[in-house]
């Protein structure tokens, strides 16, 4: 759970960086954009309730397909996420203003992505569970035994096209993070699979699952 929490820490901080560019939506919100803006929802959903929902939905679904990956952690990515991005902007959002330059814009871009990417192995490594949409990558890559960083620039280029066909707005910042996060992870991959086994060892909960 400490391992969770940290990378989910780490993870939002990239997704805190990401959104202070202000260069686009993350593949999994455009989708969930186009989603909110193409179907007749009631007066009283929102974009975040609309998000919350396409994560139960993602969660129903894998209940049947691949219940062993449904873990406490994947119920906390859900919880989690919005209050640590929260905290997280409380530094960061006064660094960002209309007048910033393009140049620094692409670097905090950037840098949230290749941020995210890490956070997000050590959430897949803690081995206490995934978020929804993160789970999906996970579960294709497992089962189609490819790599995790190639199926992760799949599913992300997935989500961004369907959110476009549904009216969801792409920018620089979904391309950038659909062709950096996934090659990005796929790097970190064994840096965190070796950290966590590290970890796990010292508290006697034995050696992290080779992905």
């Amino acid at each position: 759970m400490a391992l969770l929490l940290a990378g989910l820490t780490i993870a939002h901080l990239g997704v805190t960086l990401f959104l202070e560019s202000d260069l686009g939506s993350d593949p999994f919100n455009v989708l969930v954009q186009g989603l909110y803006r193409r179907l007749p929802w009631p007066g009283w959903m929102t974009h975040g309730r609309v998000h919350l929902l396409v994560c139960l939905l993602i969660v129903a679904a894998l209940l049947v397909i691949a219940r062993s990956y449904v873990r406490i952690g994947t119920v906390l990515c859900m919880a989690l996420g919005g209050p640590i991005i929260d905290l997280w902007s409380v530094p960061l959002a006064p660094l960002f203003h209309d007048g910033l330059a393009m140049g620094w814009r692409l670097l905090a871009l950037v840098l949230g992505c290749v941020i995210l990417a890490f956070g997000m192995t050590v959430v897949i490594r803690s081995e206490a569970g995934t978020g929804p949409n993160d789970l999906v990558a996970v579960i294709i890559s497992d089962f189609s035994k490819k790599p995790f960083g190639a199926v992760r620039v799949l599913v992300d280029g997935a989500f961004a096209l369907a959110g476009w066909l549904l009216g969801g707005v792409v920018g620089l910042g979904t391309l950038v993070c659909v062709g950096l996060v996934g090659p990005c992870a796929q790097v970190f991959l064994p840096v965190s699979g070796r950290l966590c086994s590290a970890c796990l060892k010292k508290c006697g909960a034995g050696p992290s699952a080779e992905r």
